[in-house]
Protein backbone atom coordinates (compact mmCIF):
# COMPACT_ATOMS: atom_id res chain seq x y z
CA UNK A 1 0.00 0.00 0.00
CA UNK A 2 1.14 3.67 -0.42
CA UNK A 3 0.05 5.85 2.52
CA UNK A 4 0.07 10.12 0.89
CA UNK A 5 -0.05 12.97 2.76
CA UNK A 6 -1.83 15.62 -0.25
CA UNK A 7 -1.79 19.12 0.73
CA UNK A 8 -3.97 21.09 -1.51
CA UNK A 9 -6.18 24.17 -1.97
CA UNK A 10 -9.52 23.84 -1.93
CA UNK A 11 -11.70 26.45 -4.01
CA UNK A 12 -15.16 26.08 -1.92
CA UNK A 13 -12.91 26.25 1.57
CA UNK A 14 -10.81 28.82 0.17
CA UNK A 15 -8.00 27.71 1.83
CA UNK A 16 -5.27 24.82 1.29
CA UNK A 17 -5.98 21.92 3.39
CA UNK A 18 -5.52 18.02 3.27
CA UNK A 19 -6.63 14.71 3.28
CA UNK A 20 -4.73 11.59 3.88
CA UNK A 21 -5.28 8.67 1.14
CA UNK A 22 -4.14 4.97 1.18
CA UNK A 23 -3.64 3.71 -2.77
CA UNK A 24 -3.35 -0.41 -3.46
CA UNK A 25 -0.09 -1.31 -4.95
CA UNK A 26 0.61 -5.10 -6.12
CA UNK A 27 3.33 -6.51 -4.21
CA UNK A 28 5.13 -9.99 -4.11
CA UNK A 29 7.99 -9.79 -1.93
CA UNK A 30 6.19 -7.66 0.87
CA UNK A 31 6.83 -9.31 4.35
CA UNK A 32 3.57 -9.48 6.28
CA UNK A 33 1.00 -7.89 4.15
CA UNK A 34 -1.30 -9.34 1.68
CA UNK A 35 -1.24 -6.61 -0.93
CA UNK A 36 -4.38 -6.68 -3.97
CA UNK A 37 -3.99 -4.07 -6.62
CA UNK A 38 -6.64 -5.12 -9.91
CA UNK A 39 -6.44 -3.51 -13.39
CA UNK A 40 -8.45 -0.49 -14.00
CA UNK A 41 -9.44 2.38 -11.33
CA UNK A 42 -9.47 1.88 -8.25
CA UNK A 43 -12.21 1.53 -5.53
CA UNK A 44 -13.17 4.01 -3.26
CA UNK A 45 -14.01 4.17 0.14
CA UNK A 46 -14.04 7.83 1.84
CA UNK A 47 -12.98 7.46 5.60
CA UNK A 48 -14.58 10.32 8.07
CA UNK A 49 -13.20 11.27 10.82
CA UNK A 50 -14.61 12.75 14.38
CA UNK A 51 -15.45 15.48 16.45
CA UNK A 52 -12.38 16.07 18.14
CA UNK A 53 -10.37 14.22 15.02
CA UNK A 54 -8.16 15.00 11.71
CA UNK A 55 -7.44 13.44 8.36
CA UNK A 56 -4.58 11.89 10.14
CA UNK A 57 -6.62 9.79 12.74
CA UNK A 58 -7.60 6.64 11.44
CA UNK A 59 -4.01 5.68 10.57
CA UNK A 60 -2.52 6.87 13.87
CA UNK A 61 -5.58 5.13 15.97
CA UNK A 62 -5.89 1.91 13.72
CA UNK A 63 -4.60 -0.46 11.05
CA UNK A 64 -6.92 0.60 8.21
CA UNK A 65 -3.47 0.82 5.88
CA UNK A 66 -2.99 -3.08 6.19
CA UNK A 67 -6.89 -4.09 6.67
CA UNK A 68 -7.85 -2.41 3.56
CA UNK A 69 -4.74 -4.26 1.74
CA UNK A 70 -6.28 -7.26 0.99
CA UNK A 71 -9.28 -5.70 -0.77
CA UNK A 72 -7.29 -3.66 -3.04
CA UNK A 73 -9.45 -0.18 -2.16
CA UNK A 74 -8.32 2.94 -1.66
CA UNK A 75 -9.40 4.98 1.57
CA UNK A 76 -9.80 8.86 1.00
CA UNK A 77 -9.78 10.60 4.81
CA UNK A 78 -10.32 14.72 4.54
CA UNK A 79 -9.89 17.19 6.81
CA UNK A 80 -12.86 18.81 7.93
CA UNK A 81 -12.51 20.19 11.40
CA UNK A 82 -15.92 20.32 13.50
CA UNK A 83 -18.03 21.09 10.77
CA UNK A 84 -20.02 18.15 11.09
CA UNK A 85 -19.88 17.61 7.52
CA UNK A 86 -22.45 20.30 6.81
CA UNK A 87 -22.17 24.04 5.18
CA UNK A 88 -21.50 25.97 8.31
CA UNK A 89 -23.91 28.84 9.98
CA UNK A 90 -20.53 30.66 10.66
CA UNK A 91 -18.05 29.13 8.98
CA UNK A 92 -16.94 26.96 5.94
CA UNK A 93 -18.95 25.30 3.05
CA UNK A 94 -17.58 21.78 4.35
CA UNK A 95 -20.86 20.04 2.97
CA UNK A 96 -20.38 21.34 -0.59
CA UNK A 97 -16.82 20.31 -0.32
CA UNK A 98 -16.95 16.70 0.78
CA UNK A 99 -19.88 15.98 -1.15
CA UNK A 100 -19.21 17.83 -4.10
CA UNK A 101 -15.18 19.11 -4.40
CA UNK A 102 -13.57 16.84 -2.54
CA UNK A 103 -14.29 13.62 -4.77
CA UNK A 104 -13.62 15.44 -7.94
CA UNK A 105 -10.29 16.93 -6.71
CA UNK A 106 -9.41 13.10 -5.62
CA UNK A 107 -10.04 11.21 -8.66
CA UNK A 108 -7.78 13.80 -10.92
CA UNK A 109 -4.80 13.29 -8.89
CA UNK A 110 -5.28 9.52 -8.52
CA UNK A 111 -6.91 6.67 -10.64
CA UNK A 112 -9.81 6.37 -8.37
CA UNK A 113 -13.13 5.06 -9.82
CA UNK A 114 -16.04 7.69 -10.24
CA UNK A 115 -18.96 4.50 -10.59
CA UNK A 116 -21.53 4.17 -7.41
CA UNK A 117 -21.16 0.65 -7.62
CA UNK A 118 -17.31 1.24 -6.65
CA UNK A 119 -18.10 4.12 -3.92
CA UNK A 120 -18.51 3.47 -0.15
CA UNK A 121 -18.36 5.72 2.54
CA UNK A 122 -17.87 4.91 6.40
CA UNK A 123 -17.00 6.83 9.60
CA UNK A 124 -17.06 7.74 12.96
CA UNK A 125 -19.02 9.65 15.90
CA UNK A 126 -19.49 13.06 13.46
CA UNK A 127 -18.33 10.95 11.08
CA UNK A 128 -20.99 8.26 11.52
CA UNK A 129 -23.80 10.29 10.87
CA UNK A 130 -21.59 12.38 8.44
CA UNK A 131 -21.20 9.50 6.23
CA UNK A 132 -24.74 8.41 6.40
CA UNK A 133 -25.64 11.77 5.79
CA UNK A 134 -23.78 11.82 2.76
CA UNK A 135 -24.88 8.40 1.18
CA UNK A 136 -28.63 9.24 2.13
CA UNK A 137 -28.32 13.08 0.08
CA UNK A 138 -26.74 11.99 -2.32
CA UNK A 139 -27.59 8.18 -3.09
CA UNK A 140 -26.67 7.80 -6.29
CA UNK A 141 -22.82 8.51 -5.33
CA UNK A 142 -22.56 5.39 -3.71
CA UNK A 143 -23.19 1.37 -3.18
CA UNK A 144 -22.80 1.40 0.67
CA UNK A 145 -22.15 3.41 3.83
CA UNK A 146 -21.60 2.58 7.65
CA UNK A 147 -21.74 4.48 10.45
CA UNK A 148 -19.53 3.50 13.39
CA UNK A 149 -20.89 5.33 17.06
CA UNK A 150 -22.82 8.33 14.87
CA UNK A 151 -24.36 10.64 16.09
CA UNK A 152 -27.31 9.89 14.21
CA UNK A 153 -30.39 11.69 15.77
CA UNK A 154 -28.92 15.26 15.17
CA UNK A 155 -31.75 17.16 15.82
CA UNK A 156 -32.05 15.60 19.40
CA UNK A 157 -27.97 16.02 19.89
CA UNK A 158 -27.62 19.22 18.83
CA UNK A 159 -30.56 20.58 21.27
CA UNK A 160 -29.21 18.51 23.70
CA UNK A 161 -26.08 20.17 24.01
CA UNK A 162 -27.42 23.50 23.35
CA UNK A 163 -28.77 23.36 26.43
CA UNK A 164 -24.56 23.24 28.26
CA UNK A 165 -22.11 25.68 28.32
CA UNK A 166 -18.87 23.79 27.09
CA UNK A 167 -16.64 24.10 23.48
CA UNK A 168 -19.09 21.43 21.75
CA UNK A 169 -21.73 23.83 22.32
CA UNK A 170 -19.40 26.51 20.71
CA UNK A 171 -18.22 24.75 17.87
CA UNK A 172 -22.40 23.31 17.19
CA UNK A 173 -23.50 26.92 17.44
CA UNK A 174 -20.91 27.66 14.54
CA UNK A 175 -22.04 24.85 12.37
CA UNK A 176 -25.69 25.57 12.94
CA UNK A 177 -26.51 28.71 14.84
CA UNK A 178 -29.85 28.77 16.92
CA UNK A 179 -31.77 26.40 13.72
CA UNK A 180 -33.75 23.91 14.36
CA UNK A 181 -32.72 20.59 12.57
CA UNK A 182 -35.77 18.82 12.54
CA UNK A 183 -37.02 18.11 9.14
CA UNK A 184 -34.35 19.69 7.43
CA UNK A 185 -31.50 18.10 5.37
CA UNK A 186 -29.38 17.62 8.22
CA UNK A 187 -31.74 15.31 9.30
CA UNK A 188 -31.52 11.66 8.80
CA UNK A 189 -35.29 10.86 9.42
CA UNK A 190 -35.85 13.30 7.56
CA UNK A 191 -33.90 12.19 4.26
CA UNK A 192 -35.00 8.64 5.32
CA UNK A 193 -38.56 9.55 4.79
CA UNK A 194 -37.70 11.74 1.40
CA UNK A 195 -35.87 8.88 -0.36
CA UNK A 196 -39.18 5.97 0.61
CA UNK A 197 -41.47 9.15 -0.74
CA UNK A 198 -39.18 9.31 -4.37
CA UNK A 199 -38.57 5.21 -4.17
CA UNK A 200 -34.84 6.21 -5.19
CA UNK A 201 -32.62 3.69 -4.66
CA UNK A 202 -30.89 3.55 -1.24
CA UNK A 203 -27.34 2.49 -0.90
CA UNK A 204 -26.67 -0.67 1.90
CA UNK A 205 -26.40 0.82 5.01
CA UNK A 206 -24.33 -0.85 8.34
CA UNK A 207 -24.77 0.37 11.76
CA UNK A 208 -22.46 -0.76 14.97
CA UNK A 209 -22.95 0.97 18.10
CA UNK A 210 -21.55 -0.14 21.36
CA UNK A 211 -23.83 -0.70 24.17
CA UNK A 212 -22.05 1.16 26.64
CA UNK A 213 -21.56 4.65 24.22
CA UNK A 214 -23.10 7.57 25.61
CA UNK A 215 -24.82 7.75 21.83
CA UNK A 216 -26.13 4.30 22.38
CA UNK A 217 -29.91 5.46 22.82
CA UNK A 218 -29.36 7.99 19.46
CA UNK A 219 -28.13 4.51 17.43
CA UNK A 220 -31.09 2.12 18.81
CA UNK A 221 -33.63 4.74 17.90
CA UNK A 222 -32.21 5.36 14.42
CA UNK A 223 -32.16 1.37 14.23
CA UNK A 224 -35.53 1.01 15.22
CA UNK A 225 -36.66 3.91 12.56
CA UNK A 226 -34.87 2.23 9.45
CA UNK A 227 -37.21 -0.78 11.03
CA UNK A 228 -40.28 0.92 11.01
CA UNK A 229 -39.25 2.72 7.39
CA UNK A 230 -38.40 -0.88 6.22
CA UNK A 231 -34.77 0.00 5.38
CA UNK A 232 -32.33 -2.48 4.60
CA UNK A 233 -30.01 -1.89 7.67
CA UNK A 234 -26.89 -4.46 8.66
CA UNK A 235 -26.15 -4.03 12.01
CA UNK A 236 -24.22 -5.17 14.69
CA UNK A 237 -24.87 -4.04 18.02
CA UNK A 238 -21.92 -5.45 21.16
CA UNK A 239 -20.67 -4.62 24.24
CA UNK A 240 -18.37 -1.85 23.77
CA UNK A 241 -17.96 2.34 24.32
CA UNK A 242 -17.27 5.35 22.45
CA UNK A 243 -13.17 4.59 22.32
CA UNK A 244 -10.86 3.27 19.57
CA UNK A 245 -10.42 -0.24 20.29
CA UNK A 246 -14.04 -0.67 19.27
CA UNK A 247 -13.53 1.57 16.23
CA UNK A 248 -10.13 -0.53 15.10
CA UNK A 249 -12.40 -4.08 15.40
CA UNK A 250 -15.46 -2.64 13.46
CA UNK A 251 -13.95 -0.83 10.17
CA UNK A 252 -11.85 -4.49 9.29
CA UNK A 253 -15.65 -5.80 9.58
CA UNK A 254 -17.33 -2.73 7.42
CA UNK A 255 -14.52 -3.30 4.79
CA UNK A 256 -15.59 -7.55 4.56
CA UNK A 257 -19.15 -6.14 4.39
CA UNK A 258 -18.97 -3.68 1.67
CA UNK A 259 -19.95 -4.81 -1.85
CA UNK A 260 -16.40 -4.44 -3.43
CA UNK A 261 -16.52 -5.83 -6.94
CA UNK A 262 -14.76 -8.55 -8.07
CA UNK A 263 -12.24 -7.71 -11.13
Amino acid sequence: MALIKCDFFSEVLTISTSMTVILPEETSTQIGLKNNRNEGKIPTLYLLHGFSDDHTIWTRRTSIERYAAEYGIAVVMPQVDHSFYADMEYGKKYWTFISEELPRIARSFFPLSSNREDNFVAGLSMGGYGAFKWALRKPQDFAAAASLSGVLDIANHVNSVQQEENPVNAALFHVYGDSSLKNTEEDLFYLIRQLRKTGESIPKLFQACGTEDFLWEDNKKFHQYAEEMDLPLAHTFTKGTHEWGYWDEKIQEVLAWLPIRSR
